[in-house]
């Protein structure tokens, strides 16, 4: 017995990328996003090991670009070793939420319906902005006192670094992943045709 739901989703002509490619994508976006998010940083005194940073566009244009395998390793180890190498307390939560942040996007910006790429982002940057809040109200606040008080106002004092970055990330990354989408080799590139919508990396909304 066959899945209907699968046959009637997918067209011929369907292509998954080749897992060694995959691999290839996440060994170059890693340094990529590390470089991109250590050295176009600004330290931020609100709160203790944060900085405010360029990493959400190298994020989103390796995850919009993609997918979410490549965006989630490179998003959460990228950032994650740039966090470490500053000394920041919060690698092990950037290593997660920005992991979430390139994941997530990434997933979403392989599906097959109309704005997929702002969707995409704006779930992404979701994930990020109400990560780094809620780690920083209470990891704060458990480090520095007996209440979530310290971290509650540290996060809103960085709560609009973190809303710049993620619109950077979304102005720049979405129309860079288009022409990288276009101008480089298809086999880089996990192609799915779907009923009711074309390919990711063919169509043009």
């Amino acid at each position: 017995m066959t899945d209907s739901a699968s046959t009637s989703t997918s067209l011929p002509g369907s292509r998954r990328r080749d897992p060694v490619v995959t691999l290839a994508l996440a060994a170059v976006s890693i340094p990529f996003i590390l470089i991109v998010t250590f050295f176009a940083s600004v330290p931020l005194p609100a709160t203790k090991g944060q900085v405010f940073d360029a990493g959400d566009i190298a994020i989103f244009i390796t995850a919009l670009s993609f997918g979410p395998a490549v965006g989630g390793l490179a998003g959460g180890m990228g950032s994650g070793l740039s966090d470490a190498l500053n000394g920041s307390i919060f690698a092990p939560f950037t290593l997660v939420i920005k992991g979430a942040e390139g994941l997530v996007a990434g997933y979403i910006s392989q599906r097959s319906f109309r704005r997929r790429e702002p969707v995409a982002w704006l779930c992404g940057s979701v994930i990020m902005v109400t990560g780094y809040f809620v780690a920083e109200t209470y990891f704060i606040g458990f480090v520095f006192g007996n209440s979530a008080a310290p971290g509650l106002a540290a996060a809103i004092l960085e709560l609009p670094f973190n809303i710049i970055q993620v619109v950077a990330g979304g102005l720049i990354g979405i129309p860079v992943s288009r022409v990288l989408r276009t101008q480089l080799p298809s086999v880089l590139f996990s192609t799915t045709r779907h009923v009711g919508g074309s390919s990711p990396s063919s169509r043009k909304d």
